[in-house]
């Protein structure tokens, strides 16, 4: 046998290998996207807040894009996880309160990068309907531990399982405050150990398959959700007396002058299960700050074992990091304690996005919509953005993507909650033309820009405030005639957005002729 013609077909072939390699695109990015639940943006050490100790989420903004001016496409959970999941607004999605099924021609990230070549995996609160493994599968996630947090939902969760199987004090309810805790103590101290809480089991498992996926050759997305700092407010030792000695300043006292100064369906907001929050003593709700820090403080830890193993895993270098909440939390602010409003408490929530080398690090203090998050992550990974995608990429804004950005000049929330008038009930009481109760509060809007802030409700109620004069939206300007022409304004860019956001749904690629 001549060996020439055998040697040249090994050469052609070795060449052939490696001019495939060299051409061959590289393993796209991975993703992974933290989420708090209920954090406000202002308790994140990076964004101001002295007193509040997030050692890892301040390196995380160190590193990477701080985006100090983010707002929630609704300010409740549901309605707001499911457009960050879609980059839709609520009122296209229709996904618009808590525990109701979602239209099954949505369509979320997690199914688009699946389709792409990704495994997919979802940690923690998830907060779809039904709560189960099953509807989190059939929208895209191939691996799912779940943990909703909510009783009913207790028999689906995966950490209740494994708490059961791994606590000694298995017994004892995970929401169950210590005994006898000493005068002047943290009275919201849990009485589970802080290895055995929702917020460590969240942890531990992003950090398993965290290191399960990053060994594979498919790109991963890991959405890593915490349900902390949620109410109520038990905090497992040592975090329940981490802020002991902090003097956390409080919302000023809520009087009943203030309360009647308030649009109608606000003053239902607040007087919902009988305004039972307004009785709260000023001691108890200074531990409830220490509690919510103390929690933050919790998540942040896990955070940064999570990161400590990302970078073990030698996939650091190729993993956009994503950080945010799915809204904020009211702490008594305008007599509220949850959400359900507009205020920037409840709104404007902490978002950080980082990538070695190529999101360029600092302070971005751009407006900034939920929304944008899906067009942002899919054209860094080189996705094409879907036709029905309402956000708008900010990945110009805080990379060299070869194209400008423009800025947003006005952002957008919407309110749709019948449960907050009907105290908590599943079955809603409603009347066409009268809503819920009697109040057609469940179809509330708002439009922030840098300086103003306007909210819309149905029956002519509005709130206007100045941000600029009065960050603290303590005075209502709407109404009055000095500011008529920013009230039209502001109502107008409500409509012109109302009408504009659907047009992918209601324009089709073509037209259908017979």
């Amino acid at each position: 046998m001549n060996p020439k013609p055998f040697l040249l077909v090994t050469l052609l072939a070795a060449l052939v290998l490696r001019t495939y390699a060299a051409e061959a695109p590289a393993r796209r990015l991975n993703i992974l996207f933290i989420m708090t639940d209920q954090q406000r943006w202002d308790c994140v050490g990076a964004n101001g807040n002295t007193l509040i100790k997030t050692p890892n989420l301040d390196r995380l903004a160190e590193r990477g894009a701080n985006l100090t001016h983010a707002f929630v496409a609704s300010p409740v959970c549901v309605p707001s996880r499911i457009s960050f999941f879609t980059g839709r607004y609520a009122h296209t999605h229709r996904n618009r309160v808590n525990y109701t099924p979602l239209d099954r021609s949505e369509v979320l990230m997690q199914a688009r990068l699946k389709e792409a070549g990704y495994l997919t995996a979802s940690i923690g609160k998830l907060h779809y309907f039904p709560p189960t493994v099953e509807e989190a599968h059939r929208t895209g996630f191939d691996i799912v531990e779940l943990h909703d947090a909510a009783p009913f939902t207790d028999k689906w969760s995966d950490y209740v399982k494994w708490r059961q199987a791994n606590d000694p004090q298995k017994d004892i309810y995970y929401r169950a405050v210590a005994k006898n805790i000493p005068p002047g103590k943290n009275p919201f101290r849990a009485a589970i150990a802080a290895e055995y809480s929702e917020t460590a089991w969240t942890g531990q498992r992003t950090r398993h398959w965290l290191t399960e996926l990053a060994q594979g050759e498919q790109p991963f997305f890991i959405h890593a959700s915490f349900w902390k700092p949620h109410s109520p407010f038990e905090i497992a030792a040592p975090y329940d007396s981490m802020y002991d000695d902090v003097e956390i300043p409080l919302p000023e006292h809520f009087t009943e002058e203030d309360l009647k100064a308030q649009p109608l369906p606000l003053q239902k907001l607040v007087m919902r299960g009988g305004g039972k929050d307004l009785q709260i003593d000023r001691q108890r709700l200074e531990w409830i700050y220490r509690s919510y820090y103390g929690a933050i403080s919790q998540v942040d830890h896990e955070i940064g074992l999570i990161l400590d193993a990302l970078q073990a895993t030698g996939q650091a270098e190729n993993t956009l990091i994503v950080f945010s909440s799915d809204h904020g939390a009211q702490l008594m602010e305008h007599g509220i304690m949850d959400k359900n409003c507009f205020y920037e408490a409840a709104v404007r929530v902490p978002l950080m996005v980082s990538l070695p080398g190529r999101v360029k690090t600092g302070r971005y203090d751009q407006l900034i919509e939920t929304v944008d998050l899906l067009p942002t992550l899919f054209e860094f990974i080189g996705l094409p953005e879907p036709r029905e995608c309402q956000g708008r990429s900010f990945a110009p804004l805080i990379a060299d993507m070869g194209r400008g950005y423009t800025p947003h000049d006005v952002v957008f929330s919407e309110n749709i909650i019948p449960e907050v008038i009907t105290g908590g009930k599943i079955e809603m009481p409603f009347e066409k033309g009268s809503g819920v109760g009697g109040i057609r509060h469940p179809d509330a809007k708002m439009a922030r820009t840098d300086r103003w802030k306007y909210n819309h409700y149905p029956e002519g109620y509005a709130e206007l405030y100045d941000l600029k004069s009065d960050p603290k939206e303590a005075k209502n300007l709407a109404g009055r005639p000095e500011f008529h022409a920013v009230e039209e304004d502001l109502r107008l860019r409500l409509l012109n957005w109302l009408i504009d956001s659907a047009e992918t749904d209601e324009i089709q690629p073509r037209w259908l002729l017979q």
